[in-house]
């Protein structure tokens, strides 16, 4: 060890591992991930201890709730301790789905362990600096931040946007630009306009996000790294150096062809800073299988049974109970649809000249007999209107 950190060979590099949107305790469907989270992180301690990581970046969306479940809380316990036993730093920031004060319990206590929390914005940006053989290694921690908090701090301050709160955060820091320095953050950031590619699972608030919630890239001009969190999808933002790292797993149907990594990020002198994703394979893949039913469950064309499946079948008669059908031979089908001549119809039907003045049951059953090509019964007439009322869409006299 050299100043705190590992020697390999002849020369020492401080080397970085970059995650987000962990997303503790969350399902994809009726199915608990608990387990397939607690999967892909252990194979990411694999990788931090065959890369002889010096520290983890975690930026943001720890969990997936900001009440986190017992089983969530100690899987993240577990992944720090292992972490701690490994000599490794640690550096983590809220998300927005992160509750502040349940992330920042016992920070100040964990320190001695090197594990480095931040989990709101107080002011000014909670700073770490390590040292090698280079010089200084400068890590600012910024906690997803909001313009109404930044004001709070600033008052003096025009703010009335995301990028304008960022800004000031940034301008009322001291940078060193002649030592190397990383920024953590969970921010939606973007380049001249352009939107990063969505994953498709971060939410509704992130999907329909406003001009309001977008960061400029050129914010970022000071900082060697940015280990950014919030978007689910892998990828760089203006330059190679300014980076999402992803969700660790797929969790929307969205992602079934999305390629799941971790970046580790090594620095040499000031300027030099390589980046190498080394993939992430999960216990239980999530697939879209598309077809028709008797071809798909052709023995031959089985594989993998334990994925997750998204099924699309082809068939032009609906298949009775086909869920049930596909989960004899792929238990964890979590979603089964149609793509044929009905589907595609009602694809390019007007809606307005559809429902005209019909009533709710008028309309259920002009869909039901377009999509199976025949009557709705009474019996499930009566649960169409029991959901519909439930969730406020119709007149209960209706």
């Amino acid at each position: 060890m050299i100043n705190g950190v590992r020697e390999r060979g002849r020369d020492v590099h401080m080397k970085f591992m970059h995650l987000g949107d962990l997303h503790l305790g969350r399902t994809l469907m009726e199915f608990q991930l608990i387990k397939d989270q607690e999967y892909i992180l252990n194979q990411i301690l694999a990788i931090a201890k065959d890369q002889s990581v010096d520290g983890v970046l975690i930026a943001g969306d720890v969990y997936d709730k900001s009440v986190p479940s017992e089983e969530a809380v100690r899987l993240f316990d577990s992944f720090l301790c292992r972490l701690a036993e490994m000599k490794i730093k640690t550096l983590v920031i809220s998300g927005n789905h992160d509750s502040d004060e349940r992330l920042n319990f016992g920070s100040s206590l964990f320190e001695a362990k090197e594990l480095y929390i931040s989990a709101k914005y107080t002011g000014s940006l909670y700073h770490k600096r390590f040292q090698d053989e280079y010089g200084a290694v400068n890590v600012y921690l910024l906690p997803f931040v909001k313009a109404s908090q930044v004001r709070y701090f600033y008052p003096e301050e025009e703010i009335q946007s995301y990028d304008q709160a960022v800004r000031v955060v940034l301008s009322h820091t001291e940078i060193n630009q002649k030592e190397r320095n990383i920024l953590v953050a969970h921010q939606f950031v973007t380049e001249d306009g352009t939107e990063p590619v969505l994953g498709g699972s971060e939410g509704a608030a992130v999907q329909n996000v406003g001009l309001v919630e977008k960061i400029g890239v050129d914010c970022f001009h000071a900082f060697d790294y940015v280990a950014l969190g919030h978007i689910h999808s892998p990828q760089m933002v203006g330059r190679e150096t300014v980076r999402y790292a992803g969700s660790p797993l797929k969790y929307s149907f969205s992602e079934v062809n999305s390629r799941k990594s971790v970046p580790i990020v090594t620095f040499g002198k000031k300027g030099e800073v390589s980046i190498e994703l080394v993939d992430l394979k999960p216990n239980r893949d999530l697939r879209h299988l598309k077809g028709k039913l008797a071809q798909l469950l052709n023995h031959q064309n089985i594989e993998s049974p334990e994925d997750f499946i998204y099924a699309t079948l082809t068939d032009e008669n609906p298949v009775s109970d086909g869920m049930g059908i596909f989960r004899l031979t792929y238990p964890n089908t979590v979603k089964l649809d149609y793509d044929n001549s009905h589907t595609r119809e009602l694809e390019q039907l007007d809606f307005e000249q559809v429902t005209g003045n019909q009533s709710f049951s008028e309309l259920i059953s002009e869909f039901y007999k377009k999509m199976y090509g025949s009557d709705i019964s009474k019996e499930e007439m009566a649960t169409m209107k029991k959901v519909a009322g439930e969730a406020g869409v119709m007149d209960e006299t209706d």
